[in-house]
């Protein structure tokens, strides 16, 4: 999409109160781009915007769910993670940022393929984005502290991740093999040639408590 198409669908979604870059009463126009060769227009910073995505991967405006899958869509397109954590949506003119709850996508298929002779995994998102896990979008696995339960991620573009739903883990558990990394039994999938450990081997746990 190019900055001109953009600016228009963001100007259309602020006129129909589902935009996420705030604007002022009483604001002067936006002033005309700068002329090639000139010195760049500042990005106007918006600061917190009321937008958040929630556990479950609805987005959020003024408190109600935005209904446009495209709106959504449009916005994920310019959404960036900071160095400290935090989400903003960035165009070239604003930046604002948003609150995420877990992660701003969630994963909710995954596909089995053979690329020259390796296994591939492909996920698609709830905003039908496709990602292949290999070294530069991991699969990653945390425990949770207090359930136990495992809370899996796969990297969608850099910083940005994706929740994989439960009927997709087991889909990737039911995949799994055992592996031995750095000493420990593991089970885990290969995507692209690389294997990404998701859980202990049944009873390698317990032995070792």
């Amino acid at each position: 999409m190019t900055t001109g198409r953009m600016d228009e669908a963001l100007k259309q979604s602020a006129m129909e109160k589902a935009a996420c870059l705030r604007t002022q009463e009483g604001a002067p126009p936006p002033k005309p781009r700068s002329k090639p060769g000139g010195p760049p227009r500042p990005r106007h910073e918006c600061g917190a915007l009321d937008m958040r995505i929630a556990r479950d991967g609805t987005w959020h405006y003024q408190g109600s769910p935005i209904g446009r899958k495209e709106l959504v869509c449009l916005f994920a397109s310019v959404l960036q993670r900071a160095e400290d954590g935090s989400y903003w949506l960035e165009t070239p003119a604003e930046r604002g940022s948003i609150v995420v709850e877990d992660a701003p996508f969630i994963a909710v298929e995954v596909f089995w393929r053979r690329c020259e002779g390796r296994q591939c995994l492909t996920f698609r998102t709830n905003l039908d984005e496709m990602v292949t896990a290999d070294a530069d979008h991991p699969i990653r696995v945390t425990i949770d502290r207090r359930s136990r339960e495992p809370r899996p991620y796969v990297m969608v573009r850099p910083g940005l991740e994706a929740r994989i739903n439960r009927a997709t883990f087991y889909e990737l558990v039911a995949l799994a093999e055992p592996e031995t990394v750095e000493g420990r039994e593991v089970l885990g999938v290969w995507s692209e040639g690389v294997f990404f450990p998701i859980d202990e081997v049944p009873g390698k746990a317990a032995l070792a408590q």
